[in-house]
């Protein structure tokens, strides 16, 4: 399997502070996953701090 995260970084608050906004987003998402199957199909939106939706994470077959 391949676990894939997407997150656009050119507006808001990922545009301001990148490198923050990324290490949250990578912080909640290391600590959420375990409520998840991780089996293909699986996956959500991934939000920024200010709760605006900059992209998605993924389970695909490899």
């Amino acid at each position: 399997m391949k676990f894939v995260l997407e997150v656009t970084v050119d507006e808001g608050a990922s545009a301001r502070d990148t490198v923050g906004e990324l290490g949250r987003i990578l912080r909640y998402w290391g600590g959420n996953l375990r409520h998840y199957a991780l089996e293909p199909g699986d996956g959500s939106a991934v939000y920024d701090s200010e709760y605006r939706e900059v992209g998605q994470w993924r389970i695909v077959a490899s």
